[in-house]
């Protein structure tokens, strides 16, 4: 049997109330020590400037213009020409006030934080949060960044506050919600920064709460003419506090330092030197989750440390398609959320595509499918496993992700083996998931290329951590019993300082050095971690038996006639309840044939469909050996979905349940 990470520690019994904790496990490549760092590398302004020295003429950053109300292709700014724009953004800060503040030594002595606010996804944004590193230390103005994606008025005052901000760049769109009367801690700025153009009633809106606002192009140019010298940060200085949006209660301020993602890069690069194929300066990256989302972050990062180009979606999930067929990206990653659906499109329309072959025809995709996966278990590489079924077969299903991806990367949560399996044997390129959180600057673990031990699991814990089990008691859970289970626990370089303001919390998080993630694993003989619960989102029934609600969901989520779900209990009832939000599609072919010829809002009303719903969450159920009290017992069918308009979902799709509590209680 392959071994993936070793144990450099034994682990112990509980004693004096203290849990029991597991084996401490490390990557193969860190078994003896951990591996010195890229003494050329240890800031991300490192990163960003020495491969604009290296590869100025390569493409950066890429985006989609509308021409004559249509999309057009790709358009770039090369390495040199971002970098041009970063010193010019640089310079307009440092004019606007950011001076240099030669005290500041440590990330624990910064006390004084004032941030920039953006609230968009696009190309400025990715230059603003470069140029950032150019005027580093500032008096009362520390570089660090923050994203929020479409986050709700609630959300926007809190931060403001919390960050005590001065400086804001903001999307057109959203400045109407700065400006807004409950919007209080918007008063508080400075200086805003449209990432277009601001109309004169937002300038003298603005102007009248006292903050001096500007246009993108207008910040430039004040750069342009006032040039300033670059300070470069430390490895110890704050690269980013980046808010977590609360599923429950306030957003947390996760401060990231500047060594936590360079360790991350490197221990990236030590990773990949594993294997045969290598990252290039040639790869392209189709950018569509969050930069609030460590995942991208991390990986836009990387692209940078290679000179690779990065192009971003034009704004709509749902036409995601289109810009994957125009930009033909050799990476495509993603959260199993956004993942699924993305990839639901394709799911369906080869299904119907088999439908409509011959009984014979549809035999041979069904056998080739089998053929290639025998031989990958067997241990074959993807790519050489089934030359043959791959043109026969799966190239047509390559070329629906622009037909030159070669790696498929899924993290944030688990995705289910059902879904990992199909996308490795019919996507013609390696498919790799991995564990991670905020807190530990994204990848905790990763998984192998063509290593099938690996499907349902999230991988080997990253060079540059240490990762441990904890005994949960009230859910059974033991790391000294077979199978090891306990709450994950990590520990190293990408490890997060602490969260801003609330040392409270970063005690309860971080104990003994360790972090505790909140998130149930299961370690197997070969050193491969599984995700198998959640503590976080734990309760407890009437009768006494905990329940893990986000786990619940993923397994529920399954169901074809579920697009998402919302379960629910407390500690004063004995079963749960759901909020359903159907899939459309299935949900009108279930009104066709049973003679329900209405519109879908209208299907969602029927108590039909709703045991129709009950009884396919039953059979789910059964299938996954759930226990009676995990059973769904009552469900709300819901027409639309859980959306961040209404502040239902944070910009990384989690569910914020007291919002949706909030909703749904009556």
């Amino acid at each position: 049997m392959k071994i993936f990470s070793v144990p450099v520690e034994e682990g112990r019994e509980g004693q004096a109330g203290k849990p029991s904790v597991g084996p401490v496990y490390r990557n193969l490549l860190s078994k003896n020590d951990f591996p010195a760092l890229d003494s050329n590398i240890s800031t991300t302004w490192d990163i960003f400037s020495k491969s604009a020295e290296k590869y100025p003429g390569n493409r950066m950053l890429g985006w989609r213009k509308f021409v004559d109300g249509k999309l057009g292709p790709y358009v770039w700014k090369t390495y040199k020409e971002v970098y041009e724009e970063v010193l010019h953004i640089g310079s307009a800060l440092r004019a606007s006030g950011a001076e240099p503040d030669k005290k500041v030594k440590e990330v624990r002595t910064q006390k004084t934080k004032k941030i920039h606010l953006l609230f968009d996804k696009m190309i400025d944004l990715t230059t603003l949060s470069l140029a950032m590193h150019t005027v580093w230390n500032v008096k009362k103005f520390n570089q660090v960044l923050k994203v929020v994606l479409d986050a709700g008025a609630g959300a926007v005052n809190f931060i403001l506050d919390h960050a005590e901000v001065d400086f804001v760049f903001v999307q057109d769109k959203k400045v109407k919600e700065l400006l807004n009367p409950n919007c209080r801690s918007a008063r508080q700025l400075k200086i805003m920064v449209c990432f277009t153009s601001l109309t004169e009633e937002e300038k003298n809106e603005s102007a009248g709460n006292g903050t001096k606002p500007y246009s993108w192009n207008e910040f430039v140019h004040m750069g342009k003419t006032s040039p300033s010298n670059i300070i470069p940060p430390q490895a110890f200085n704050i690269c980013t506090i980046m808010y977590t949006s609360g599923t429950s209660g306030e957003p947390k301020g996760v401060v990231l330092t500047h060594e936590n993602i360079a360790s991350m890069i490197r221990g990236i690069d030590l990773f990949l030197e594993q294997f045969e194929d290598k990252m290039s300066e040639d790869d392209v990256y189709l950018s569509f989750l969050p930069l609030a989302h460590i995942l991208d972050r991390v990986i836009e990062e990387y692209f940078f440390h290679n000179g690779a180009s990065i192009g971003y979606y034009h704004g709509d999930l749902n036409a995601l398609r289109d810009d994957l067929m125009e930009l033909k990206p050799t990476l495509f990653a993603g959260v199993p959320r956004v993942f699924e659906r993305v990839h639901e499109g394709m799911e369906t329309s080869i299904k119907k595509a088999l439908q409509e072959l011959n009984p014979v025809r549809r035999k041979i995709f069904d056998m080739l499918y089998r053929y290639k996966l025998a031989w990958m278990n067997l241990g074959f590489k993807q790519k050489n496993a089934a030359p043959l079924a791959d043109l026969l077969a799966f190239r047509k299903i390559k070329a629906r992700l622009g037909g030159r991806v070669r790696l498929i990367i899924s993290g944030g949560a688990p995705l289910s083996s059902e879904v990992e399996e199909f996308l490795r044997v019919t996507c013609c390129a390696f498919v790799v998931t991995g564990y991670g959180l905020t807190e530990t600057c994204g990848p905790t673990t990763l998984g192998f290329p063509d290593e099938m031990c690996m499907v349902g699991t999230a991988g080997t814990v990253g060079v540059y951590n240490e990762l441990r089990l904890e005994e949960v008691p009230e859910m059974g859970y033991s790391p000294l019993r077979e199978p090891p289970c306990g709450e994950i626990c990590v520990r190293g370089k990408t490890v997060f300082t602490g969260y801003h303001k609330n040392p409270e919390l970063t005690t309860e998080s971080i104990k003994d050095g360790w972090f505790h993630t909140g998130d149930i694993g299961e370690l197997h003989t070969n050193g491969v971690l599984k995700i198998i619960d959640r503590k976080k989102n734990l309760i407890k029934l009437s009768q006494g038996e905990y329940v893990a609600l986000e786990y619940l969901e993923n397994v529920y989520g399954i169901c074809p006639i579920v697009e998402d779900i919302w379960v629910y209990g407390n500690s004063f009832k004995s079963m749960l309840v759901a909020v359903v939000i159907p899939d459309e599609e299935n949900t009108k072919k279930w009104g066709y044939s049973n003679g329900h010829m209405v519109s879908f809002s209208e299907l969602c009303s029927l108590d039909q469909l709703k045991n129709h719903v009950i009884s396919q969450l039953k059979s789910i159920a059964e299938r996954n050996k759930l226990r009676g009290f995990e059973y769904i017992k009552e469900v709300i069918l819901e027409p639309r979905p859980f959306d961040m308009e209404r502040d239902l979902v944070t910009a990384t799709l989690k569910k914020k349940r007291n919002k949706l509590l909030e909703l749904y209680k009556v």
